[in-house]
């Protein structure tokens, strides 16, 4: 793989609950992390008192993340109403030369913040909240 451009790294938003995507516009930074918690069952026959961890054991959990500037109200408005609604709704992640991670997310934080001679930023966190699937490119 080659290196990418982080601008095409997309967070996109279903913007009507039946898979209209659109991306979440004005973010700068965006990230996505994957994780996996481990079932440990080593024993006394553990080979030579090693660990040893259950195969495709503990709860898979994926968090997203994003901050920048205010650009459009329709994704801003949309986030907004699925935070204070407590929504989950399906989100789309799109990985430059890599692939599409699509699933249902929650809304965990909005934060606004603004100084008086530059502009109003945001940041958005969310965490899975289900099932995703990945598409590879």
């Amino acid at each position: 793989m080659v290196a990418q451009n982080g601008k095409d790294l997309l967070v996109k938003i279903d913007m009507d609950g039946v898979g209209a995507f659109a991306t979440f516009a004005g973010l700068r930074a965006s990230r996505i992390s994957f994780n996996t918690e481990t079932v440990d069952v080593t024993s006394m026959e553990s080979a030579e008192g090693w660990r040893e961890l259950l195969i495709g054991g503990g709860v898979k959990t994926a968090a997203i993340s994003g901050a920048g500037v205010f650009r459009d109200d329709a994704t801003d408005a949309r986030a907004r109403q699925i935070f204070f609604d407590g929504d989950v709704e399906d989100y789309q992640v799109i990985l430059p030369d890599f692939g599409t991670v699509e699933g249902p997310f929650q809304i965990t934080s909005i934060e606004y913040a603004g100084q008086y001679d530059g502009e109003a930023t945001c940041e958005v966190s969310l965490a899975s909240a289900g099932l995703l699937t990945f598409t590879a490119i």
